[in-house]
């Protein structure tokens, strides 16, 4: 791995516009699983009866509230703590290597991490708002709540500021997203699988010189990739930052 992590390096230091795109494997080393995993959908069916994609629907969240928030309660991890991908990444930012991050993780380990230009194409379950008058409130409000967290303005239900299944990514987040990846020329994938779509289809936008993907296991762009690390990518970034 070495001489892979040494060629990044060189790559990210020759660079005058770089882009990182991240998915759940990003946080899974910080103890965040993925649900999506064959544990976490087996997890789901044995537990609640329904798969994670059901149970994080719109249509889930507007026939069934206390289910969905109980699944959704339960699958939060409050005490995750960035790991070194998120440091190096926040590092390189701060160094003035990094143009912007685009996840699509809602855990705001990120920001933990002291990144400041991330684009969160799935939302994030650290702001919630009222489906009828907007009004803002913190996860520790929802948390509170044993079953239905409800508005103190009007009494409606609060909900995660996240995208659910069957609703559409925002579109300022899409574009800006968009324009970052079109500017870049050196694109970092790190984490995913490159299957969870619309997300995946907006690497289709780049058109710079590098292409990296770092995954432990394949994807489908391994073979447009000037570089492909089937490692951890919490190892290979730390790696990475004690060479910048």
């Amino acid at each position: 791995m070495n001489a892979k992590v040494q060629q990044l390096t060189e790559l990210i230091n020759q660079s005058r516009n770089t882009v990182f795109f991240g998915g759940a494997g990003v946080s899974t080393e910080s103890g965040i699983p993925d649900f999506r995993s064959e544990s976490g959908l087996y997890a789901a069916q044995e537990v609640y009866g329904y798969p994670p994609e059901t149970l994080l629907s719109r249509t889930f969240f507007l026939r069934q509230p206390e289910l969905f928030f109980r699944y959704y309660r339960e699958n939060l991890i409050t005490d995750a703590k960035p790991n070194p991908a998120h440091f190096a990444l926040a590092k390189l930012e701060s160094q003035g290597k990094l143009a912007a991050i685009i996840t699509q993780n809602i855990d705001g380990l990120h920001q933990a991490a002291g990144s400041k230009n991330v684009l969160e194409l799935h939302g994030t379950n650290h702001r919630h708002y009222c489906v009828s008058c907007r009004a803002a409130y913190t996860l520790d409000y929802v948390l509170r709540h044993e079953l239905i967290p409800v508005c103190e303005k009007c009494g409606g239900v609060v909900r995660p500021d996240v995208v659910l299944y069957e609703e559409s990514l925002n579109n300022a987040t899409i574009t800006a997203a968009i324009k970052a990846i079109e500017r870049a020329e050196l694109l970092i994938i790190g984490g995913t699988s490159l299957a969870v779509y619309p997300a995946a289809s907006l690497i289709d936008y780049f058109t710079g010189d590098n292409l990296v993907l770092i995954n432990k296991g394949s994807t489908s762009r391994d073979e447009q990739a000037q570089l492909v690390i089937n490692e951890a990518i919490g190892e290979v970034m730390g790696a990475v930052m004690h060479k910048n």
